[in-house]
């Protein structure tokens, strides 16, 4: 799922100010940013209610709405709340950043502010966490590195490794991160596949990545730019 972190309280309120305030619609996403907890129904309110006291506090007369969509990254329920958007003067998307682009996209004539800095492709690893597994590279060969993705995983984007700085396991960029190359190593051996070691990786294909610009995937199998 997509990662992302709200931006700080005082980043947000100095965009809303440099575009004026007043009417003020924050809207969410129900997919991947509530989740990990940046940008769902309840982030929602409670950024909302920060502005709504920041305003009350300087006498700034904002108005505040707020709606949590389905899905922010898709026109179809983008366009459903066409009515709130009218209202607005300015909106703030707590969706990633395809989300924000979209509702830019569907709204050209409205001011969207992001709300949340996107980071990456991942999973949750224990309560209230989440590591990124997938850097979209369009190339994968997981099926090669044990199941680890040395693209997103190693502080290097080694496709080989590890490399010598690698000591007791550990990335040497820090003494808390597993170094990718060791973990694939023990997935490696878990499986019985250690053969697949005595073959290097080939070079990553980036012509399907951001090389050329950005991508496009067509239902049926087919992708261009």
């Amino acid at each position: 799922m997509i990662i992302g972190e709200q931006k700080a309280l005082d980043e947000i309120v100095a965009m809303v100010e440099k575009e004026g305030g007043g009417r003020i619609l924050v809207a969410g996403c129900r997919s991947c940013v509530a989740v990990c907890l940046a940008g769902g129904e309840d982030e929602v309110e409670q950024l909302a209610g920060s502005l709504r006291e920041h305003s009350e506090e300087r006498s700034l007369g904002w108005e505040l709405r707020t709606v949590t969509l389905q899905r922010q990254c898709e026109r179809s329920f983008d366009e459903a709340i066409a009515d709130l958007v009218e209202w607005s003067d300015v909106l703030v998307s707590l969706g990633c950043g395809v989300g924000a682009q979209v509702l830019s996209e569907v709204y050209p004539d409205r001011v969207v502010l992001p709300g949340i800095d996107t980071s990456s492709m991942g999973a949750p690893d224990g309560r209230g966490k989440w590591k990124e597994r997938c850097a979209g590279c369009g190339d994968c060969t997981v099926h090669l590195s044990g199941g680890i993705c040395p693209i997103a995983r190693c502080s290097k984007m080694l496709q080989n490794g590890p490399c010598g700085g690698s000591q007791g396991g550990k990335c040497e960029t820090s003494p808390d991160r597993d170094c990718a190359w060791q973990l694939i190593y023990d997935h490696l051996r878990a499986k019985g596949r250690l053969d697949l070691l005595e073959t290097p990786l080939p070079p990553k294909d980036w012509s399907r990545s951001r090389d050329g610009g950005p991508r496009t995937v067509v239902k049926g199998g087919g992708s261009g730019r």
